[in-house]
């Protein structure tokens, strides 16, 4: 039985294309912990965009193309005969990254892999959840309770923010008393809006950075929750910072590699720098490298990056799940199955 799916060849850009794959089934799966399951909604980020840009993405083994989507949420239709955690019915969300062979794959948290191999569904090596159904095993399906359906295709990028804040704090356990204030995320698309939200949340003071003028309906979204909104296109983030600063956690999440560097200059002292973007592009600038250097040796800042992560990482994401009575999906394309 054949089903329908959306791919790339990577490698050649604007190359995305309808395609087709063969059913899969609960037997693909051994030992009979095979899960089948219908999709319901698939999230397109930047992420797709640029690896139908051709910046990146490597096909399956076996194909010459490799079909798209790491933001999926589905129903199972079919279990096997050894599934005891999940049933018919049930809705879920999958993981993206599968283990490879390092030893942090080994023993668990494989998106700290020190692989230079990654495979991560939809992205590199593995197909991702574009199409009618896909199978795999529990280890890698989150069940979601029906009251977030709505919003359930948010819980990947919900968690690449959560595993980054996280992270930061975490890492400033080392100052012992590290309480931050205030907080600046770059871009204001739906990571953006989810990312400022989730600091909300945290009782910190939030400006949110984008290029668009107010009023618009991300703008308004953040208005609403609490949240400084402020278009660069009036206002530097240098300015900004003299005047709403200094800001002790700062996220990025624009995509655009270039302002990581202003960002790091402008960093508060025992500051964190979080960054979300993967980027394969190729731009060139200049930066006052020595001036970012001192800051961050004398302010004792940190930077750190955050990526789809493993299983912990999605349970925190969905247990803390924000926007259950909120439309925070504008903007956003969610897609459903090819029929």
């Amino acid at each position: 039985m054949i089903m329908k799916a959306i791919a790339v060849f990577p490698g050649k850009p604007n190359s995305i294309h309808l395609t087709e794959l063969p059913k899969p089934s609960v037997q693909d799966i051994p030992k009979g912990r095979g899960v089948l399951v219908k999709v319901l909604r698939v999230g397109v980020d930047g992420t797709d965009k640029e690896i139908n840009a051709a910046e990146y993405g490597q096909a399956p083994e076996g194909y010459d193309f490799l079909v798209i989507g790491h933001e999926c949420f589905g129903r199972v239709v079919e279990v096997g005969e050894n599934v005891t955690e999940l049933a018919p019915g049930d809705y879920v969300v999958p993981t993206v990254r599968r283990p490879g062979q390092s030893l942090y794959d080994k023993i668990g948290p494989y998106n700290m892999t020190t692989d230079d191999v990654y495979y991560v569904r939809g992205i590199s090596l593995l197909h991702g959840y574009l199409t009618e159904y896909f199978v795999d095993e529990p280890e890698y399906l989150i069940k979601i309770p029906e009251e977030l359906r709505r919003v359930a295709v948010l819980l990947e990028p919900t968690l690449v923010i959560e595993k980054g804040i996280i992270q930061a704090y975490e890492i400033q356990r080392r100052l012992k008393i590290w309480r931050p204030k205030r907080a600046a995320v770059l871009g204001a698309g739906t990571l953006g809006l989810l990312v400022a939200l989730s600091l909300r949340m945290r009782g910190l003071e939030v400006t949110s950075f984008g290029q668009r003028l107010v009023p618009y309906k991300n703008s308004n979204l953040l208005t609403e929750i609490g949240v400084r909104y402020i278009s660069t296109a009036e206002m530097s983030l240098k300015e900004a910072s003299a005047g709403y600063g200094p800001f002790d956690l700062m996220f990025e999440a624009t995509g655009y590699a270039p302002i990581v560097f202003e960002a790091m200059e402008y960093l508060g002292k025992n500051g964190v720098l979080i960054l979300s973007s993967v980027t394969g592009g190729n731009h060139q600038i200049q930066i006052p490298v020595d001036t970012i250097n001192l800051g961050f040796v004398l302010g004792n800042k940190v930077m750190v990056g955050t990526v789809n992560a493993n299983r912990d990482y999605f349970e925190v994401g969905y247990t803390i799940y924000p926007v259950q009575n909120c439309n925070f999906q504008g903007g956003y394309r969610s897609f459903s199955p090819i029929l």
